[in-house]
């Protein structure tokens, strides 16, 4: 019985492919066009609320990369919130995030345009200055309970060195404007500061060099001192509760209802949810008693998978302590996220969301999210667990593609080593389109999508960085080399002392298993990636004949420049990823892309931006002079006014059309229009 309505299901699919023209891939027509792709999508982030309002970020590319704090209330709908001159934004650590923060309808934010910190402090109010801007950034934007008081992870850049990092307090509509109070400085990087729900105690991440966050973090906590007017003037009893004696990731320290404290730590091999064991409300007893260490860390019962993100910016939210003690997480399985609500006993609801962020919940019991699945593109919701999506307050595009549009992703896993387990995973996405098909006895293109970082993840939510080529004929490999998270610290850390080896060496490998399964043409493969991951693009291209083209978009071309020129943040990730600066100078000289510049033969496009202060544009002009002094055609594109990341429509336009004509004349074929 059961074989027929399979039989049917088949014979459908066959009979609707079959109606599809065959057109050669590349040239296929795609609702997917560069008008949508450049000014029509807002990129969404960062949903919060206040009671029952929520509050969204939506950067829009048809304002040269504005972004914009929207706020949507049952009332009165969507608006924007703030003046047109406003522009939401921080470049603390140059990635940003955490940049605004909402509560009873006063809202602060950190403005781009002049770097200060701002403050919106009642509903269509003008905005007024709450800290000067010159030589000062602010993120990681939290109001303490009374509403007086902003906190911040603060940037000091006016003097010589490396820009100086405290945690400050700033007092919500003082006169005159001041820098505020500098409650605690030192560590090289703080991030995520936390008050507990009597405002008595903070908890904060930090660390030093050369660390990053996913290497070794500390967390931290201190009583809070505020004045006579209740607002907060200074920090005592500092301790470290976590991470000093061994090396683990702490991340996302959280309080509970009840004053528990939460954090992220991937001491037990995976990031998941711990809990400090002695009752933190316990330290109100007795001054004398915050001298008793506290006795660590218990791991919550949490289901299986990795709960946390590399911290590349602030603001992230890998989980959401509800009432009752429950806990709404983020776990990562198979590379795919799984929305789940956790009982205070360990009992794992599913709910049924895609979120790119954990979801928040509002004062009538709904929640508030990014809704970003595989097959429908991002938008801001409200819903809940057992329901769902039950209210889309903003779409990123107008666009509703059809289901025979969208490429959805299959899970592959390969071998990383001859013969080996097939520990690799990647993201495969096969050609779709409503009105065209693969012609018979062609196979396929290929582009092999190598994310930045290269500690971050290829994800499963609909892209228009994959769904652009799919569309258009191409297949597309999303790889989660080694390095990349959602896979445990042993899979991240096989990158250490070797970026450029292994991250090349698994891209290589999952393209052999791919053309093994006979899907995808072996004679056009193209490797594109941007930042890092520009890097593995260009490495790989001189140590594999696989690859056909290759793209790199502001990638790191030489390593030695960016150990010397980067920016704060970075300035010792190299240490970890190819060795000590400047006692491993061979390594770096080996593993840049500019050594081995001379035995690439795929053509080459590179795109850059004219402002990028993390990989400077230098890199990407002695990378070109190279190729082409190799005889290797290599196209160089700089766009003015961008940065590391593209973000005005007329950049956006030009980049995705240039790549797509570039593939074109390597592949042999005429693009649409």
């Amino acid at each position: 019985m059961p074989d027929a309505p399979i039989s049917a299901e088949v014979s459908s699919v066959a009979k609707k492919e079959s109606s599809k023209q065959p057109l050669p891939c590349g040239t296929w027509p795609s609702r997917v066009t560069v008008d949508l792709v450049a000014g029509k999508t807002r990129t969404l982030s960062e949903v919060s609320v206040d009671g029952t309002v929520v509050y969204w970020l939506e950067r829009r590319p048809s304002e040269k990369g504005r972004t914009v704090l929207m706020r949507w209330c049952e009332d009165s709908g969507s608006q924007e919130v703030l003046p047109p001159e406003c522009d939401v934004a921080t470049r603390v650590h140059e990635y940003g995030g955490g940049a605004y923060a909402v509560r009873n309808g006063q809202v602060v934010f950190s403005d781009k345009r002049t770097g200060g910190l701002w403050g919106q402090l009642a509903e269509d109010a003008t905005p007024v200055c709450l800290a000067p801007g010159e030589g000062l950034r602010y993120a990681d934007l939290r109001f303490d309970q009374a509403d007086r008081t902003v906190l911040a992870v603060r940037e000091d850049h006016r003097t010589q060195g490396e820009p100086k990092a405290a945690l400050v307090a700033v007092p919500v509509g003082s006169d005159p404007v001041g820098e505020g109070a500098v409650l605690y400085t030192g560590p090289d990087f703080l991030s995520s500061p936390a008050l507990s729900p009597d405002g008595a105690f903070l908890a904060w991440i930090e660390w030093d060099h050369p660390n990053m966050p996913w290497d070794a973090t500390r967390l931290c906590l201190a009583r809070v001192v505020r004045d006579a007017q209740g607002q907060i003037r200074a920090l005592e009893d500092r301790r470290v509760l976590a991470g000093e004696t061994q090396a683990e990731s702490i991340l996302e320290p959280r309080w509970t209802d009840d004053g528990r404290l939460l954090v992220i730590s991937d001491r037990s091999g995976s990031w998941t949810i711990w809990q400090i064991e002695q009752p933190i409300l316990s330290l109100h007893k007795s001054a004398q008693q915050t001298d008793a260490p506290l006795s660590g860390l218990t791991p919550l019962p949490m289901p299986k998978g990795e709960i946390g993100q590399p911290a590349w910016v602030f603001g992230q939210r890998s989980y959401q302590p509800l009432p009752q003690g429950s806990i709404l997480v983020l776990a990562v399985r198979e590379g795919v996220t799984h929305c789940l609500c956790v009982s205070r006993e360990g009992t794992v609801t599913p709910f049924a969301a895609h979120p790119e962020q954990c979801p928040v919940p509002l004062a009538n019991g709904h929640f508030a999210w990014l809704e970003a699945p595989s097959d429908v593109l991002p938008t801001v919701v409200v819903g809940t667990g057992q329901n769902g999506v039950q209210q889309v307050l903003q779409h990123s595009a107008a666009l509703t593609l059809s289901s025979d549009d969208i490429s959805r992703p299959e899970t592959i896993r390969f071998p990383v080593e001859e013969g080996g387990e097939p520990l690799g995973h990647a993201f495969f996405y096969p050609p779709a389109n409503s009105a065209a098909r693969v012609p018979e006895g062609e196979r396929p293109p290929m582009i092999v999508l190598v994310h930045g970082g290269p500690t971050a993840r290829a994800q499963e939510g609909l892209s228009f960085k994959v769904q652009w080529w799919t569309s258009r004929g191409f297949a597309v490999l999303d790889v989660n080399y080694g390095g990349s998270t959602g896979f445990g610290r042993q899979w991240r850390e096989r990158l250490k002392g070797a970026w450029g080896v292994v991250d090349v060496a698994d891209c290589i490998a999952a393209c052999q298993h791919m053309v093994k399964t006979g899907r995808i043409d072996p004679a056009r493969i193209a490797i594109r990636g941007s930042s890092a991951g520009g890097m593995t693009v260009l490495v790989a291209l001189a140590s594999s004949s696989l690859f056909a083209a290759g793209v790199s978009l502001y990638g790191v071309t030489d390593l030695r420049a960016l150990a010397q020129e980067t920016h704060k943040f970075e300035a010792r990730y190299l240490d970890g990823l190819i060795g000590p600066w400047p006692e491993a100078e061979s390594v770096y000289l080996a593993r840049s892309p500019l050594s081995v510049a001379a035995r690439i033969r795929a053509p080459v496009l590179l795109l850059q931006g004219a402002e990028d202060q993390v990989v400077p544009p230098a890199q990407a002009y002695a990378m070109a002079d190279t190729l082409k002094a190799a005889g290797t055609p290599c196209i160089l594109h700089e766009f003015p006014g961008e940065g590391h990341g593209f973000r005005q429509e007329s950049t956006i336009r030009k980049a995705w059309e240039e790549e797509l004509a570039f593939y074109g004349q390597v592949f042999g074929f005429q693009p649409q229009g």
